[in-house]
Formats: structure tokens, C-alpha cells, sequence
């Protein structure tokens, strides 16, 4: 199950970018793929639990959960219309790395030397990244922190909704929070949604929907479940794989390339991934 997530998240990443290259606006695939999504979902929800209530106390941040999903959709999708799928790929590395700040941030968790020694490995490993990709590559820069801002607020997504998956299930929070992501996606993306020529082959749908079907909706039912079965540590650490997998399916599937130094980068990145694998301790109770 591990193993088919990696690789399905990592297959997003081609998939999504050959899609884009085809004719559909970012904003015009990312209002199909979630409406579809939402609506999945919200069917999985209602059959398994027969509800979508939600308590008042937990509402705010279900929003910020929402609005973090929103933002983290239309940047990732504008991202890959700006920048190769094999960088943007080596960017999202920088998960772990963001969810840890963010971590600090709300008093989950304190920082050591050896974290702020990963941090710096890995800032390296992003600007590596960045200068291999930028000169070849059409939105240079803007594409690098469109990447960035990607892995950040996926990294923000997974801290706030942590709390909540206590008293919901997977499957009931997205489909309140990809359901919202949804509403504002479509509302952003509506003067190019009017204007989207929906002619672009058969191909390209049967592509959007496996993007809905199995990046969105199967892993993260697979997700939760080896969360349960082998514990979060040894499925995150596992879980670092898809960078590099990532990239290199970007390489196989769009025959993209990989410059020196945006390997170095990937490495120095994966370095500061392992090395932060011991970079925080409890928090003390006051």
C-alpha cells in the first residue's frame, strides 16, 4: 500500500504537467479534478458515516484547512505549467522540513541544532535546484518559488489537520476541505474556465480522471490505513522516496532532463531530510 501511494503521488506529477502541456488551462483542470473529487468523496463519507456535521469549535480550522488546499492547488498547478514535473518533483523534498517550522510554529514541537543543520542542507539543496532549472526552463525563478510555496502549504495542510483526524476520518474531512477547495478554485478560475476549449481528445480526460481517481481519492485512503498498520515513522521515512521517484519518472514519462546540479540538489535535500529525522524533541508542558 506504501509503495502504490509513493508512486501514484509521484505519477501525479507527469501526469498533471503532460495534461497541462495538452491544451488545458491550470486553473481549468484543477476545477475539474477537484469537483470530482469533492463529490467522491462526499458520497464516501455519507455512505460510511451518514454525516457531514462537523462541531462548531472545530470550524476554524477546517477554513484555514480549506483555504491552505486552495492555495496549495492553484500554485502546484501553476507551478508545473511554469517548470519542469522533475523539478518541481525535487522541490516537494522540502515537505518534511516546512511541516517541522510549522510545527515549532504552533508549539507542537521544539527545534535542535541538528534540525537547524538540516534546514540549512536542505535551503542549499533547494537553491541547487533552482539555479539547474531556472536557465533552461520557461518561468525560470517563478517557477522554483511557485514549487516552494507548494511544499510549504501542503506541509501547513498536514499540521492543522492532525488534531482533527482524532475525532473525523480521513474521508469526512476531505470531503468538507477539498469540497470547500473546490468552491473558491472555481470561483478564481471561472473567466478561464469560460474560455477553456474543452476539445482536447479523449486522451487527456481519461488522464484527468486517473489524476482524480488515484493521487487524490485512493491514496489517501491507502495513506491513513499504513499509518495504522506500520506507524507514522517508518511510512514517512519511506515516504521520502517520492522526490526522487518523482523526478525520475518526469525523466522516463516527458523525457525531461536532470542538470548536475539539480541531482546535487535532490541530494543535498534528501541529506537534510535524514539528517532531521531525530531534529525535534516534546515539547515540555509548561
Amino acid at each position: 500500500m506504501l509503495l502504490t501511494t509513493i508512486l501514484l503521488w509521484s505519477l501525479n506529477l507527469s501526469v498533471t504537467k503532460y495534461v497541462l502541456d495538452q491544451g488545458l488551462e491550470p486553473l481549468s483542470y484543477a476545477s475539474v479534478r477537484y469537483g470530482l473529487a469533492g463529490a467522491i468523496f462526499i458520497v464516501i463519507a455519507l455512505v460510511a458515516e451518514r454525516t457531514l456535521r462537523i462541531e462548531r469549535r472545530h470550524a476554524a480550522t477546517l477554513l484555514l484547512a480549506t483555504a491552505l488546499i486552495w492555495l496549495n492547488q492553484v500554485c502546484f498547478v501553476y507551478a508545473l505549467d511554469a517548470t519542469t514535473a522533475s523539478t518541481i518533483g525535487l522541490l516537494i523534498g522540502t515537505i518534511p522540513i516546512f511541516a517541522a517550522l510549522f510545527g515549532v510554529a504552533l508549539g507542537r514541537e521544539t527545534l535542535t541544532s541538528r534540525f537547524w543543520l538540516a534546514a540549512v542542507i536542505s535551503a542549499i539543496g533547494v537553491s541547487f535546484v533552482a539555479v539547474g532549472s531556472a536557465g533552461h526552463v520557461s518561468g525560470g525563478y517563478g517557477g522554483i518559488l511557485l514549487g516552494l510555496v507548494t511544499a510549504a502549504t501542503w506541509a501547513a495542510y498536514s499540521v492543522a489537520v492532525t488534531p482533527l483526524m482524532q475525532t473525523y476520518s480521513p474521508s469526512h474531512v476531505s470531503a468538507i476541505v477539498i469540497s470547500g477547495a473546490w468552491v473558491l478554485i472555481a470561483l478564481v478560475g471561472l473567466p478561464v474556465t469560460r474560455e477553456q476549449d474543452w476539445n482536447v481528445g479523449w486522451e487527456v480526460w481519461v488522464l484527468l480522471v486517473l489524476a482524480t481517481l488515484g493521487p487524490l481519492v485512493l491514496t489517501n485512503i491507502l495513506w491513513f490505513r499504513v499509518l495504522h498498520r506500520i506507524g507514522p515513522a517508518r511510512a514517512t521515512l519511506a515516504a521520502n522516496l517520492q522526490p526522487f521517484v518523482a523526478a525520475v519518472l518526469a525523466v522516463i514519462l516527458l523525457s525531461e532532463t536532470l542538470a548536475l546540479a539539480q541531482i546535487a540538489g535532490g541530494a543535498l535535500i534528501a541529506v537534510g531530510i535524514v539528517v532531521a529525522r531525530r531534529r525535534t524533541a516534546p515539547a515540555q508542558a509548561a
